[in-house]
């Protein structure tokens, strides 16, 4: 059936959320984990998200897009764009490293992107911001 975590008291399938990003225009390979986020309970979405050759990330169409199809509690907080998904042998997606890595931007190089709700989209995560969250001042 696929992994779930808890976020807003809610058990959320990585499965759906995974069908619903991949439908996103452009989006080549989709792969969502639950990350903790300081100051909230249980575990909120971060979909990992390889573009096919040549497209750009839209985070204003995306924040649109996800809004109309996923309800709020399932709506990724965090997205990272990733040039190339790690598999495994048995050619399935690799969970273990987005989930150790998150959405800390020191840890990764590739661009990272947080659910912006007062913007309408999602913005770029810099230190500034992911120290936000970690401190409460950002909140989903």
């Amino acid at each position: 059936i696929g992994d779930t975590f808890r976020w807003k008291g809610e058990n959320v399938s990585t499965q759906e959320v995974q069908e619903i990003v991949s439908q996103f225009g452009g989006v080549s390979l989709v792969n969502v984990v639950g990350v903790e986020v300081p100051h909230a309970e249980g575990r909120a979405g971060l979909a990992a998200i390889t573009m096919d050759g040549g497209r750009q990330f839209d985070p204003q169409a995306f924040y649109g897009f996800v809004s109309s199809k996923l309800p709020a509690y399932a709506r990724p907080a965090f997205v990272r764009l990733i040039s190339e998904m790690e598999l495994t042998g048995t050619f399935k997606m690799k969970k273990t490293d987005l989930k150790s890595q998150g959405y800390d931007p020191s840890m990764i190089s590739e661009p990272v992107y947080y659910r912006d709700d007062a913007a309408r989209t999602y913005s770029p995560l810099d230190p500034v911001k992911a120290r936000g969250i970690h401190e409460g001042a950002i909140r989903f």
